[in-house]
This record gives C-alpha cells, structure tokens and sequence, in this order.
C-alpha cells in the first residue's frame, strides 16, 4: 500500500448546473488564514551540547546554521540542510535537504522548533509545514515554529526518480488485482520496470534513503535548528521516522507525538494483512453510514449490498474503463485509489458518495480527480515524486516480496481480511521484487532505551494504520505512553476529538505527560 498519510485539503463544491462535484485541492502555499510570519523571527541560541556530533567526522555537518529566507512561492521561510550521501563515508558525496519554517504566531512566547512530518514515505515534509494553519490548532501554532523538511529522496531533497510521467501515468492505471495472464505480465513486468528505473535513474542515492539514515538526517537538523532536544510531531509513516530517531538518539528526544502510529514489530506480509482489513472496516463505516441515511443509500439497503455493489463497481471499471477527464480514462488503478483516499477522513465521506454516484452514471471524471490527488498529479503532471519515493523507501527499508506464483495462495487470508481490497493487497506483496539496490544500513529493534516519554496515538478505525499498530508501538518503545481515540479516518490530532487534542497540546506545550491508555 502507498503512503498513509496525504496531506492535501480537499473540498467538494457541488455546483448547481447538472449536480457536477468539482473537487479541488487547496495549494499549502496559498492563503492559509493565519498571520503572514516574520522573517526577523528569534531563533534558538543552541547549548553546548546542541551541536556536538555523534561523530568526529560529522562535525561540519552538525556545526552548519540554517541561512532562513522567504520561501520563492510562501510566506514562510525555507533554507537548505546538507547532510552525507553514506553516512559511513562523512567526508564523501553530500547531498541537500529542503527545509522550510512558519514561524511561531507569537514570537514573545515562543517555544522552540516542532519538527513534523506528515507521513508516506514520500510526502514532502514542507508541504506539510506550509499547510501548518490547516493541520495545527493555535495553542501549537503561537508557541512553535513549525518546521518541515523533505526527507532524503522525496520532494526537494534529492529526489529519487524511477520512471517517467508517462511510466507512472500507466502503472497507477493498471489493475493492482491481475486476473487474466495479460494483466499478470503486465503487473509482473511494473515490478521490474520500477527497480531497474529507480537503480538506473537515481544512482548512488537510490541505495541511501532509508528511514534510518532519514532519522539520522533529522539530528542534524535539530543540531542546526539550535535544539538541544528534538520537539517532533509525525504522522503516520512519520511514526517510524520519529520512533526510529528516539532509537538512534534517545539522549536527544525531547517532547515526541506520534500519530496513525505503523507497528515496528511485524513482518510486511503482517503490516499489508492489517492494512487490508483496517481499509475494509473504514469503507463498511463508510456504507453503513450512507445506508443509515433518513433518505435512503444510493449503494443499497444493507452495508453488505452496498459493498457488493462498489466491488461489481470495480470489476466493471476493469471491463470497461469510464470517461475521465480531457483524453484521459479512468482505469480500474484509478478507481481503486479514488475509493481510497476519501476512506481517510470522514470528512471526505461526502466527496466519496458524489464521486461513485458519477461513476455509476458512467461519468469517471470525479474519481480521476481523487486518484490523481492521491498520486499528487497535476494538470501539468507529477507535482512531487512520491509515487516513486515511497517504493525506493520501502523496498530499502524492507525488501521482502514474494514472487507472483505465490499470490494465489495467500488470496485466502487476504480475501478473509478484506473481500473489497484483499487480493490488492495480496499482490502488492510482490512489489519490491524487483529492486535492484540493497541497504547499506542494518535493520534496528526499535526500543528506544531511555528516551523521555513519547506519546503514540491510535484511531479505532483507521483505515491506513490499524488501531493495533498503535497499542503495539506504545508497548515497544520503553518509554511510550498510549492514548486511544474513539473514530474514524487517519490519524487522531485535530480530528475533532477535544480529549485527543488537549492531550497533545498540554504535552508539547506544558509538558503534562497525557496517562498511559486514556480513552477518548
């Protein structure tokens, strides 16, 4: 499954001519209702310790200052971060990290800098700063400045290139569900064509941009932002990042949110089973609230019709693709990630009934447009490479696969987990097999051994990041501390839930350590 967490701020406008749902994507550098942020902004005065290296050879690394102006497209503040290619070999190639900064609200009460990450892997991390009025309440946004970077490999920073705009155009399209021999050697031949263009189109790099050197990557970055401690909001993928940070430096954690956590303890097979049922119970949420409609469901009279009905849906797309937009079709690829992404927020539940009420018109042009936000196309084309970031972080990280004669006997478990996204799920267990690259970084046993508390949350219904994945990652790490929300979509933080919000808001704020296993 791709990245877990898309920051992007959809809205559905329903226009009166013909009930057209035109769906828009709000641009992070655009009019975010807050105060346009200084650009004489205090900064940190580091301690002495701030800036001492894990390493002797890292020490031009950790004693470089962040040059802050105002970002070409925003009003906040970017900068660059260099960090080495190989972490083993510090006096070798180097390579840039994009870096960008909205400035505390209220410069006299200022904190210090909260680093966030939105999640993926491959979501740029600036994108998610930027949108820091949309995505963080006040009581953080007067106090932090709010600072994102892209991780090595994604968005700005060196990013990782795989195919071509045309190449992803196809693989996104094509059925992630093969049935027919055609469709088998086509999914077959994806899974090749993405680790020979990563190997062949990205080089060295495609060998280095693993979470742990990522993690490794963001002490530098607490070092240049002056911090003597590391203050960090992650979300989803961000949860690895951040639990790995504490692993590798648990002297420098500081105050650690970690939300739509992903379980560090079981194997991919494990983690794609869960993710299938975690998306099956968020589209039966979604159904059965469409079904409880005082107006009737347009899907059915019962959840299991509704569901049948989205699957016949899916395999008549397969048959026969809809018109889309322009010259472009909707394709099965397509349909299946236009049904998901608004499975991530129940506020999107809305957008999900007017674009499937066009597909079954025959009209595809309002999931075309999910898909592509999902995939982070534009008009124009890619906006970012995180359809490719994600593979060449993943398969990196983990490069299990299993080869295509082995999925149709894990069809069952999955089918079990998942009847609408099961056998989806089940091939992407073949994806990183054909990667060409290989780690040169050893694989951790996150624990986190003395490291200050860190706050792991996890949504009952989360769709991306199962609740588990939350209850087992707050009891591998020593220090974590668990709060539970009770609801749907991904992620907890500023998903309505005031227990949730005030628990995390006292912590990075005040400190106040939330008790482990609240309930909200």
């Amino acid at each position: 499954m791709r990245r877990a967490l898309v920051v992007l701020v959809v809205i559905a406008l329903l226009l009166g001519v013909g009930g057209v749902a035109v769906l828009v994507a709000l641009d992070p550098g655009g009019d975010t209702s807050g105060p346009a942020p200084r650009t004489d902004v205090p900064t940190t005065v580091p301690e002495p310790a701030a800036t001492e290296p894990p390493a002797p050879g890292l020490a031009p690394f950790y004693s470089q200052t962040l040059a802050w102006s105002v970002c070409p497209d925003d009003d906040a503040l970017c900068a660059t971060l260099t960090v080495p290619l190989d972490y083993r070999h510090p006096g070798g190639e180097t390579i840039d990290l994009a870096v960008l900064k909205v400035p505390a609200e209220d410069p006299g009460r200022r904190i210090g800098s909260l680093v966030v990450n939105p999640g993926g892997p491959g979501a740029p991390g600036t994108d998610y700063a930027a949108s820091a009025a949309a995505v963080f309440r006040d009581p953080l946004l007067e106090v932090y400045d709010i600072v994102g970077f892209d991780p090595r490999g994604t968005g700005d920073s060196a990013p990782v290139d795989c195919l071509t705009d045309d190449q992803l155009d196809d693989y996104i399209a094509t059925d992630p569900d093969p049935d027919t021999p055609a469709e088998v050697a086509a999914y077959e031949g994806w899974v090749e064509a993405f680790g020979e263009g990563c190997a062949e189109r990205s080089g060295r790099l495609a060998a280095h941009v693993t979470t742990i050197e990522a993690a490794r990557d963001m002490d530098v970055l607490r070092a240049a932002l002056g911090e003597s401690a590391m203050t960090y909001f992650g979300a989803s993928y961000g949860t690895k990042l951040g639990a790995t940070y504490a692993d590798l430096f648990p002297d420098k954690v500081g105050r650690l949110v970690l939300d739509g956590a992903v379980d560090l303890s079981i194997s991919s097979r494990e983690l794609s089973l869960e993710q299938a049922a975690g998306f099956e119970t968020a589209l039966r949420a979604y159904v059965s609230n469409c079904v409880e409609q005082t107006d009737g469901c347009f899907l059915g009279d019962t959840v299991d019709e509704g569901l049948q009905r989205i699957r016949q849906f899916i395999d008549d797309v397969d048959a026969h693709p809809l018109p889309g937009s322009g010259d472009r079709e909707l394709d099965v690829g397509n349909a299946f990630y236009g049904i998901v992404l608004p499975l991530y927020s129940r506020d999107y539940w809305t957008i999900l009934s007017q674009a499937l009420r066009l597909g079954l018109e025959g009209d595809g042009s309002a999931l075309l447009r999910l898909s592509d936000l999902y995939n982070s196309r534009g008009s124009s084309g890619y906006q970012d490479n995180a359809s490719e970031a994600i593979y060449a972080i993943n398969c990196l990280d983990d490069p299990y696969a299993i080869p295509a004669d082995q999925v149709p006997a894990n069809l069952p478990d999955f089918e079990a987990a998942s009847p609408t996204f099961g056998s989806v799920f089940a091939w992407g267990l073949t994806t990183c097999g054909g990667i060409q690259v290989r780690s040169t970084e050893k694989p951790r046993t996150v624990r986190a051994a003395g490291a200050a508390p860190i706050v792991v949350i996890g949504t009952t219904r989360d769709p991306a990041t199962p609740y588990d994945w939350a209850v087992h990652l707050a009891d591998q790490l020593e220090s974590g501390v668990l709060v539970s929300r009770d609801g749907d979509g991904h992620t907890g933080y500023n998903s309505g839930n005031d227990c949730v919000d005030g628990a995390v808001e006292d912590y990075l704020v005040d400190g106040t350590v939330p008790e482990d296993g609240l309930s909200c």
